[in-house]
Order: C-alpha cells, then sequence, then structure tokens
C-alpha cells in the first residue's frame, strides 16, 4: 500500500539526516572537519490521468536523501604552539600518502614526527610535499616526504666575504699600530683568526697587513701574510684607495680543508667607507663574515607558502622542504573515507597540486590548527527541523495504521 511507503520514506530520509547531524555534533572538535548537510528530494510521481483543464493528476512516492554536500568553509584557528601542526585558510587540502602509495587529501593539520623524522597525520600517513637541496626548494621535483627529524644537517660554508666597521685614530703619530681580529671558516667548517694589522705610515694613510698563525698551515714561526698594502683617506677621513674590496686568499690548511678566498669589503653596498680615519681611538665596532660551521636542525617553522624553515644549531635558518597543497575542479565531488581524509573521484576531478599563496590556494599558518566548522547552535536547530518531520511521519503511518485496521474490521464485520 503506497500510504504506508510514503510515511515510511519520510521516516527513512529523515532517520537519515538525524545520522548527518549526529556525525556532525560528534565531530564538533574534530581537527578539520567539515559540516554536512543532508538535501532532500521527492521521488517518481506517479500519473492518475488528468483533469477537466488536462492538467496531469499527480501523486508523489514519498522522498529521500538526494545528496550530502560538505560546508567547505574556513574552521576557526587555534594556536597549538607544536612545530610540526599547519592550519590552511582558504582553498586547499594537504596532500598525504597511504603505505601502499595512494595519495588522499585533508585540511586536518595536526601533524608529528614519526620515528624516521618524517612529518605525518594523526593517521600515520606522511605528508607530501617538495624536497629542498641546501636551502633551495625544487617544486619542478616529484612529490616526496617530508623530513623534519633532529637528523637534518647544515653543512659548514666556507667564507667568501667579510668586513669591519674600523676607524683609525687620525690624531696617531707616525709608527702607530692597531690590531684586530676576525674569525672565518673554511669548507669544513673549521674557524681560523685572522689578524688585520694597521700601521700609521704618514698623514691620512695607514699601512695594513692580514695575517694568519703558521700553525694553520701546518707550519711554525711567524705569522703567514695573507695580503698586505696602503690605505690612503681624504680630509675628510673618508677611505679613498683602494676602493671596492681586497682579496684575501688562504691556501695550504693543515686541516686539508679547501683554499679559501674572501673578499675584504671595504665599502658599504651604497659606497660608504667601512674603514675612516678620524680624531677618535683606533677601534672596530663590528666585524661580520658569512661562513659558518656546520650544525644539526634544532627546530623548524611552517611559513605562509607552506616552507618548512629549519633553524640549526649553527645559527643558520635554511629551508629544508616545502609542504604541498592540492586543489580539486568540484570539492563536493571529493569522497571521505574516514579520518578526515577525502579520495579524488571522477566527479572531483584530478588533484592540481602547488603550493600555498600561489594559484588560488589559500595560506597556511604554522603551530597551529583548523578547527571543525560545525555550528552547534545551527546543528541544534535541525535537529529540532528534522526530529518534527520524523514525528509527523510516525504519526502518518500510525493514522494509516488505524485506517487499516478499521477497514479489516468492517470487512469481518458480520452480515458482510
Amino acid at each position: 500500500m503506497a500510504s504506508f511507503s510514503i510515511p515510511l520514506s519520510g521516516l527513512a530520509a529523515s532517520s537519515e539526516a538525524l545520522d548527518i547531524i549526529s556525525n556532525n555534533l560528534a565531530n564538533l572538535n574534530t581537527v578539520g572537519f567539515k559540516d554536512q548537510t543532508a538535501n532532500f528530494q521527492d521521488l517518481f510521481y506517479q500519473n492518475f490521468g488528468s483533469d477537466g483543464a488536462g492538467d496531469s493528476i499527480q501523486v508523489g512516492a514519498g522522498t529521500s536523501i538526494g545528496s550530502v554536500s560538505s560546508n567547505f568553509s574556513n574552521g576557526t584557528l587555534e594556536s597549538t604552539g607544536i612545530s610540526s601542526n599547519a592550519a590552511i585558510t582558504g582553498n586547499g587540502f594537504f596532500v598525504t600518502q597511504q603505505g601502499n602509495g595512494e595519495l588522499q587529501y585533508t585540511r586536518a593539520g595536526d601533524f608529528s614526527v614519526n620515528s624516521s623524522g618524517e612529518l605525518v597525520t594523526s593517521g600515520g600517513q606522511t605528508v607530501m610535499g617538495y624536497p629542498a637541496v641546501n636551502g633551495v626548494v625544487n617544486q619542478g621535483a616529484a612529490l616526496s616526504t617530508l623530513q623534519v627529524g633532529q637528523g637534518a644537517v647544515n653543512p659548514p660554508s666556507a667564507t667568501s666575504t667579510m668586513q669591519q666597521t674600523t676607524n683609525l685614530n687620525a690624531a696617531a703619530t707616525v709608527g702607530t699600530t692597531y690590531s684586530t681580529p676576525q674569525i672565518v671558516y673554511d669548507s669544513l667548517g673549521e674557524p681560523h683568526t685572522l689578524t688585520f694589522n694597521y700601521t700609521m705610515s704618514a698623514a691620512n694613510t695607514w699601512s695594513y697587513q692580514v695575517t694568519l698563525p703558521a700553525a694553520d698551515t701546518g707550519g711554525t714561526g711567524a705569522p703567514t701574510v695573507l695580503a698586505s698594502g696602503n690605505l690612503n683617506f681624504n680630509s675628510s677621513g673618508d677611505l679613498t684607495s683602494p676602493v671596492g674590496s681586497i682579496p684575501v686568499s688562504i691556501t695550504g690548511l693543515a686541516d686539508g680543508a679547501a683554499n679559501v678566498g674572501a673578499a675584504w669589503s671595504l665599502t658599504t653596498p651604497s659606497g660608504t667607507s667601512l674603514i675612516t680615519q678620524v680624531a677618535l681611538a683606533s677601534a672596530t665596532t663590528t666585524s661580520n663574515q658569512n661562513g659558518y660551521f656546520g650544525g644539526t636542525l634544532q627546530n623548524y617553522t611552517i611559513m605562509q607558502d607552506g616552507t618548512i624553515d629549519g633553524q640549526f644549531t649553527n645559527g643558520q635558518t635554511q629551508a629544508i622542504g616545502q609542504v604541498a597543497l592540492a586543489s580539486f575542479a568540484n570539492d563536493q565531488g571529493l569522497q571521505l573515507v574516514g579520518g578526515d581524509s577525502y579520495q579524488s573521484t571522477l566527479a572531483s576531478g584530478a588533484a592540481v597540486v602547488g603550493v600555498a599563496n600561489s594559484g588560488g590556494l589559500g595560506t597556511l599558518t604554522g603551530a597551529s590548527v583548523e578547527l571543525s566548522n560545525v555550528d552547534i547552535s545551527t546543528e541544534f536547530t535541525n535537529l529540532i527541523v528534522v526530529q518534527r518531520g520524523f514525528e509527523a511521519d510516525s504519526r502518518v503511518v500510525t493514522t494509516f495504521d488505524s485506517v487499516g485496521q478499521s477497514t479489516i474490521n468492517l470487512q469481518a464485520s458480520p452480515g458482510n
């Protein structure tokens, strides 16, 4: 009897809608969860002819859940202070990989680090991105796992430039000397102390020598002279010659490192003299060079574009990878597979993989997670509406049952 099937279809659809609401509320505190909504549709209509005006006489066959749509709007961001966590604001999904190599997608950024030093989801899937070599991310490379373990190493770098901000006392007498040290590094990360020796040879003229201890090159005795010459100043105390920089070469190092070729910069990029001669005590106020010893990963930060900047024990900061994001032509076509993960389908289209802050993809916030976007007040409102629909359909079933029972009793009565 269609009279029963119609309200029963309403009961079934309402029950499914209640399941969806219940699931939303159950995942109120699930990181990255996206709220879902049940969309009802009417069922096939039976045509019983037409009326006097020629209009069709149709009776519906009930209702069902026509679709379940996901709300992909942003959830609230919550700072966790955990370096491995990341939250997406805007479009995009993190790309993850199952143990069998299958790619999945998620908004849940409550990542951690496994025993192999890889960035992984709470379900153990590896987070995919682009590798970095010597601090340079290669976005043209194939997606790979992201290594953020403490075993990452920042190799040493030999000094190639150095500079000092030094004043030589214009009031000094001829023959006055002033010396200042400068540490540089070779290709193995070994430090070497250079000594800059200045001697006033005439008014507005100082001679210089850059020396290295003889032991650094396996020798003994007097220091090795690496560079020498004269510095000439004008009446304002500015260096007039030489200009630009002075090459300083270290060869034959005892530790077996490669030769060091460092440029001693005499001026700033704007042309201001770094070495001056005014009537103040000779002194070096700053001393800089770009070499460093090797270091191991101490901490890391996920930047807005997904770059993972590693902070190393040698004070250097260097990119160690970049988190990849994926977008789809139709987010609603994604298939939920549990664990806050999605799979691409023909309806969603293939994943378009890129990085945050480009190609229409959103930005990342490190040390944070995106919370569920379920709104509890909306869900309780929907719950009341669906519950009333369920109760109404139940009342119709009860009514049809009473009518049917009365009909049966009428047929069974004596005299019929």
